[in-house]
């Protein structure tokens, strides 16, 4: 009985392990998709979306890297509610389009809501393999999302694939308290760097954004 009670407690806590940290990563990309669909209507309130930070600290930022380039085309992976597009679409500087790649259908039809207005283009499809020709985009996001993928690198390899010559890369890496956790699917702050120039990427720039989060800046070389 005692024995019976332990394995049941053990079983508990990694469930609530999976679900509560890791959020169904090591249960496949299509059970991270259900729990996103199931979160969808409360996913902006969890996350404390504040218009005015993210239009500072991600719209503006954004902008400024693609210089005021007119008919710039973005890529952000696992969009979900449109968190790139609500902060820069608005932005008189930012006059590019941006292709969302959401795979949950809730969360598409949220971000299809807030982001209406011509210049955001939806796509219901996975990281890996991104649906698109090899470079395709002037700059490739993907905000808190990398480390609930299968295979983080082969989606930083994707990302990168489909970026121009000279064009931008920008994500977030997992370095919080609970990143360890996440066994497989993070990298130390001091490696990631390391992973992104081995992807051929340069002018490597990390920046403290988040409690749980760095964000990460590389550009894709310009041909010789």
């Amino acid at each position: 009985m005692g024995a019976a009670l332990i394995a049941a407690t053990l079983g508990a806590a990694i469930l609530i392990w999976e679900l509560w940290i890791c959020e169904g990563a090591h249960f496949g990309r299509g059970f991270v998709v259900w729990l996103y669909d199931l979160a969808a209507s409360r996913y902006d309130r969890i996350k404390r979306f504040t218009p005015a930070w993210e239009s500072r600290f991600l719209g503006e930022p954004v902008a400024a890297a693609l210089g005021g380039l007119t008919d710039a085309l973005l890529l952000d992976v696992g969009a979900g509610t449109g968190r790139l597009g609500r902060a820069a679409l608005p932005l008189e500087e930012f006059r590019g389009s941006i292709i969302s790649v959401e795979p949950s259908r809730a969360m598409q039809r949220l971000g299809r809501q807030l982001t209406a207005g011509g210049r955001n283009i939806w796509v219901r499809a996975w990281a890996v393999p991104l649906p698109f020709r090899s470079e395709s985009f002037d700059m490739a996001v993907g905000l808190e999302m990398i480390e609930f993928t299968p295979q983080p690198r082969r989606t930083l390899e994707e990302m990168v694939r489909v970026l121009r010559p000279g064009g931008w890369l920008l994500v977030t890496n997992r370095v919080g308290s609970q990143a360890r956790w996440i066994f497989g699917r993070t990298f130390t702050r001091q490696r990631f760097p390391e992973v992104l120039t081995g992807l051929g990427l340069q002018d490597v720039e990390t920046y403290r954004w988040q409690i749980d989060y760095d964000l990460v800046w590389a550009r894709k070389p310009q041909r010789a």
